[in-house]
């Protein structure tokens, strides 16, 4: 029995097929953040299939014809509060309503989630004094005890984070599930397949390593923080796991 279980999961995993979309306009990034979805997700490139709003600024919902869930990934080149400047923002909230509205699968990280906060009616504020960067200690709330990708993390566990927006509240549709003393770090929207995280379950402490050296200039100029940063960095296994977990527990067996 438990055989034949498993056998119709994998296949069926075999059939997802996942529309990632990239906020990313350096190709070192493109690759490292598009290798780390696949790798954390357990499926395979081919099963992928990449929206980069640098190069399609301009979309509908018509993209996610043809696929199971979205991933959002992160962004380091843009700002959900400068539409003007950067066209795909109007875009990709419309992306996100359109699969909230059809209750499409979302796994969305960092600008993902600022970006979902937009899309339900919040708010997004900017702070370049008190801002995260490195592997925060990320605190579960009690509602996280029944969520299914939640149910089994740890009350508090290291995840990368890097921002200087963040939400300062929810909307009144989110379900918090996990925060810091800075602000909320994950939720889900009530009654939906939608998840949002502001830290990163996507980056493991290595990959946020090469990283912060690559974007160095954009998160701070002093080297002595960003060394410390970079040498008290934890790694991320719980926080990484909720990706696999979501394609398990959400895509598969959901």
């Amino acid at each position: 029995m438990n055989h034949t279980k498993n056998t119709g999961k994998a296949a069926r995993a075999s059939t997802l097929r996942i529309l990632l979309m990239q906020i990313r306009d350096s190709d070192q990034v493109k690759k490292e953040e598009f290798a780390s979805f696949v790798a954390y997700s357990g499926l395979t490139e081919s099963q992928f299939t990449v929206l980069n709003v640098f190069d399609t600024p301009h979309f509908t919902g018509d993209v996610m014809h043809g696929h199971d869930c979205l991933f959002v990934g992160g962004a380091s080149e843009a700002s959900v509060m400068e539409p003007d400047k950067y066209p795909f923002v109007a875009s990709s909230i419309a992306l996100l309503q359109y699969c909230l509205s059809r209750d499409i699968p979302v796994f969305a990280s960092c600008f993902g989630f600022q970006l979902a906060v937009l899309a339900l009616g919040g708010r997004i504020v900017r702070d370049k004094k008190d801002y995260e960067m490195g592997t925060p200690k990320i605190q579960l709330t009690s509602a996280a005890k029944q969520d299914v990708l939640f149910r089994d993390t740890p009350h508090e566990f290291a995840a990368v984070s890097v921002h200087q927006e963040r939400a300062p509240e929810l909307p009144a549709t989110c379900e918090l599930l996990a925060e810091t003393a800075a602000c909320p770090h994950a939720f889900k929207v009530q009654e939906k397949r939608f998840w949002a995280f502001q830290f990163h379950p996507e980056v493991d402490r290595r990959t946020l390593v090469e990283r912060l050296t690559y974007y160095k200039d954009k998160y701070t100029d002093d080297d002595g923080h960003l060394q410390a940063v970079l040498e008290n960095a934890l790694e991320t296994p719980e926080s990484n796991g909720l990706v696999r977990k979501f394609v398990e527990r959400v895509l598969i067996s959901g």
